[in-house]
């Protein structure tokens, strides 16, 4: 029951802060939507590669300084994704979630760190995790409850997957 509800909610949240989805087959023919009706946005280009540098998400996490990068960090980090993350999302390829292979190069470290904080948040009012919600077939990501320095050293391992 509860998850009828969660569900009905959520369609209910992309319906009406979306407006609508258009579907169309990329070159590797499998089906993209994109987003319609939202101040005239439509995107050509799916959200796991839209590049939104500068964004930062909606969440806690305002400005981070990256310095070099931390080995023990990157370590506790790759773990922390291998225990909670990788039945989603695999490195090299799509699965239930997109691949965190270059996410660096698209996403900005704060968006990083409020997604994986606030994934509900964030769904309820970023525009590019509303559209990566609808591009994985409204397979929301879930909850961690990670700490912010949890958080921060799986942003540390992303930092090396290049």
């Amino acid at each position: 029951m509860k998850s009828t509800i969660f569900f009905l909610s959520l369609l209910f949240l992309v319906s009406a802060c979306g407006g609508g989805t258009e579907s169309q087959k990329s070159s590797d023919g499998q089906s993209q939507q994109s987003i319609v009706g939202d101040d005239n946005h439509q995107s050509d280009i799916p959200a796991s590669e839209r590049i939104t540098l500068d964004e930062k998400g909606v969440g806690p996490i305002q400005h981070i300084e990256l310095a070099a990068i931390d080995d023990e960090m990157v370590n506790r980090g790759m773990k922390l994704f291998e225990t909670n993350c990788s039945a989603c999302h695999k490195i090299d390829k799509r699965f239930i979630g997109p691949s965190p292979k270059g996410i660096m190069s698209r996403r900005s470290p704060e968006w990083i760190m409020n997604m994986i904080l606030e994934p509900q948040l964030m769904v309820e009012q970023d525009r590019c995790a509303k559209d990566l919600l609808i591009e994985f077939n409204g397979a929301a990501m879930a909850n961690q409850n990670m700490t912010e320095q949890q958080a921060r050293d799986i942003l540390e391992y992303f930092r090396t997957l290049n």
